[in-house]
């Protein structure tokens, strides 16, 4: 019997995920990739002989599916992972504290940093303590949490804006992209929980040291040779059609494959159009009410080193987070300083010297050594539909990855994969599509998706 064959659209992470997964699990695969490389929402840009990543992604060390995709693609030499999380935290006035955690058990592991955190009263850092222990008995599989505002439970548990704005935003603006006090209670315990207080070590933060299309799209590129995998990129999918006997002709430009399943791998919005090519499938209304969140870099290579912290958070200013990226930019001489904006719906329709100008001098607040430094090049990056937005009713519009059309998958961070719109829920969505087609054409697709993919089904 020959192998099952699976065609997959879409070379973002979900997309190179379930790719590798469904050869791996032995079926015979196409990709089909619109853009000329791999690798989807974690690119990089040439400028002036230098790489800018279009996003400041960042990973946890409980992020086990995307760490393991590392491992897939021979990567994981080239990222950097914390051995315990340390992130210090700037004010315009020169005051700094930190949030690190000791070798201690979760949560007191971040009791001595709290205990310190000195952007907030002594009063303020005792009632963090409310919070805290309450979130570690929320269950984020609970569907009842995605009414609840996590904005307004915190102020049920004592913490006021000042608290929200110095501590909490700090971790809920840069993983799940929407203000600590819009997003949904469920999304918010997920990663409060998986990140810092169900284990101690799940926070510990890594990121990439080589550009991202080297990390993703060229590794990923040389594992899916490697695995038999056909990459057909520069290649957008024009028409999908079904036989009477159920498989699919997946055409784009000249080329056209029949294949057993497909799985869509692809921004929402461009998988409702995808998908509508088949027929009776619609997408778009739940594309329409999940709605998308921003986020901006603003990448500023200055003539000299103004600072040797390799990231910092930031209160009482513009700048949200701060990376040296010095080194995977090709910056030579001087430093390479990225200011990651999630949420930026106010910057996000800003010019690019005006955001320059911005946050410059924003940086010149936080780093006195700056003041004296001169600004060699700038790049802004954008992604307009960067997430989808996790506030309060999006459980319930996050599609599943399996459709009515019988073969036809969803992989994205945006399916309900129980894990917010991150690199983490994107390999997820990849593997829980490869999953259930695998096990489609072998006659087993039964039992909800997330069992099907812990059992490695």
């Amino acid at each position: 019997m020959s192998p099952a064959r699976i065609g997959v659209i879409g070379g973002g992470l979900a997309g190179m995920a379930a790719a590798l997964a469904a050869a791996d699990g032995g079926a015979e695969v196409v990709l089909f990739e619109r853009r000329p490389v791999l690798g989807g929402l974690t690119s990089s840009i040439r400028h002036n002989g230098l790489c800018f990543d279009n996003g400041q992604h960042v990973f946890l060390r409980c992020c086990t599916a995307y760490r393991g995709f590392l491992d897939r693609i021979g990567a994981a030499g080239q990222v950097f992972l914390q051995e315990r999380l340390d992130v210090p935290v700037l004010a315009p006035d020169g005051s700094r504290a930190s949030i690190k955690r000791s070798a201690l058990p979760a949560p007191l592991h971040l009791a001595w940093s709290l205990g310190r955190y000195r952007h907030l009263s002594v009063r303020e850092r005792v009632r963090l303590a409310c919070p805290a222990l309450a979130l570690r008995r929320l269950d984020p599989e609970d569907a009842s949490l995605d009414s609840v505002s996590f904005g307004g439970w915190l102020t049920d548990h004592g913490q006021n804006q000042r608290a929200v704005d110095r501590l909490w935003n700090l971790i809920a603006l840069p993983t799940l992209n929407v203000p600590a006090g819009d997003v949904s209670l469920g999304l918010a315990a997920k990663v409060f929980r998986a990140g810092l207080l169900d284990r101690c070590d799940g926070g510990d933060i890594g990121w990439s040291e080589v550009p991202l299309a080297e990390l993703h799209g060229a590794n990923a590129a040389r594992a899916m040779e490697v695995a038999g995998v056909e990459a057909v990129l520069a290649s957008p999918v024009s028409t999908i059609g079904r036989s009477s006997l159920g498989a699919f002709s997946v055409s784009s430009g000249s080329r056209s494959v029949v294949v057993d399943a497909v799985i869509v791998a692809t921004p929402l919005r461009v998988s409702a159009r995808i998908g509508a090519l088949i027929g009776p499938f619609e997408l778009a209304r739940e594309a329409e009410r999940l709605g998308t969140s921003p986020i901006v870099n603003v990448h500023l290579v200055l003539d000299r080193k103004v600072t040797d912290l390799p990231l910092a958070a930031c209160v009482d200013s513009p700048v949200q987070f701060v990376f040296d990226r010095t080194v995977a930019s090709g910056v030579r001489s001087g430093q390479c300083l990225v200011i990651s904006l999630s949420a930026a719906n106010s910057y996000i329709a800003r010019s690019s010297p005006e955001l320059v100008s911005m946050f410059l001098d924003a940086l010149r607040d936080l780093f006195p050594a700056a003041r004296r430094a001169q600004l060699v090049d700038a790049v802004v990056t954008r992604e307009k539909a960067a997430t989808f937005r996790a506030v309060p009713g999006t459980r319930s519009l996050r599609p599943q990855t399996r459709t009515e059309v019988p073969g036809l998958f969803l992989a994205g961070a945006w399916c309900d994969t129980g894990w917010p719109a991150t690199m983490e829920g994107a390999v997820r969505g990849g593997h829980q599509a490869a999953s259930q087609a695998l096990a489609l054409l072998s006659g087993t697709l039964v039992g909800d998706p997330r069992q099907l993919e812990a059992a490695g089904t």
